[in-house]
């Protein structure tokens, strides 16, 4: 598998152009998940999380018409690979932070790389889920694979990414309903460069011709898009 370029700057920048873009639909949409997710003690933050990447992916895509934050719910038709995204991946880190703080002062410093760590090995995992529909497994996988090919500047997308994303919970935790979209922002422009660049063979070869000729034309929407958006800037 080819070195995946990083391109940090870039990404946070098209993130935060992003999410400043569609302030309105994606706070509401935060907010919505942020709330069902506390209220059910997390059993709905993989449906709802995966709800709120729907929505910044259909946004980043320039579909029309654009998402409208409802579509929030629309993560529950990945309930169970999400749910199970979030279940044994948050099962698996929380029983190693319990051995990790057996060690003195160490096991703390190990628990917060491992999550970060974790974080960065599985940063596409939910992605994949709702774009390709994958099962939580393969998905987990195949972002991890991604990922290693170079994992330290993924490492420092994940952690910049994931402090913004976390500073609302300063405010009592109400301001996190404001941050959360910018590192799903990030994220969602990272996930589209990178595999929209190289998708996996296996993908490749399972889409019929109506999938690919779908994907080709959103993309050249895109493309047209963003080209009319440059013309009016030089204008």
């Amino acid at each position: 598998m080819d070195k995946a370029e990083v391109r940090f700057s870039e990404w946070i920048e098209k993130g935060f152009n992003l999410y400043k873009q569609n302030f309105g639909v994606l706070v509401l949409a935060s907010l919505i998940a942020c709330v069902l997710s506390a209220v059910t003690f997390g059993i709905l933050s993989g449906p709802m999380f995966a709800g709120m990447l729907l929505i910044t992916l259909r946004l980043f895509d320039n579909e029309e018409p654009k998402p409208e934050f409802g579509q929030v719910f629309k993560g529950f038709d990945f309930f169970l690979n999400s749910f199970l995204f979030v279940l044994v991946w948050g099962v698996a880190f929380f029983l190693a932070s319990l051995i990790l703080a057996f060690i003195p002062f160490l096991g703390q410093i190990l628990s917060i790389f491992l999550f970060y760590a974790a974080q960065t090995a599985l940063m596409f995992g939910l992605f994949l889920i709702v774009d390709r529909k994958m099962d939580f497994w393969p998905a987990s996988v195949e972002s991890f694979n991604r990922v290693k090919t170079n994992f330290w500047p993924f490492f420092g997308l994940s952690v910049v990414s994931g402090i913004i994303g976390g500073i609302g919970a300063i405010a009592c935790g109400i301001g996190i309903v404001i941050t959360v979209p910018i590192h799903a922002c990030i994220l969602t422009v990272a996930y589209r460069s990178i595999f929209s660049e190289s998708g996996t063979e296996s993908n490749k070869e399972d889409k019929t011709p109506l999938e690919t000729e779908e994907e080709l034309r959103k993309e050249a929407d895109r493309l047209r898009k963003e080209l009319e958006q440059l013309k009016k800037a030089d204008a």
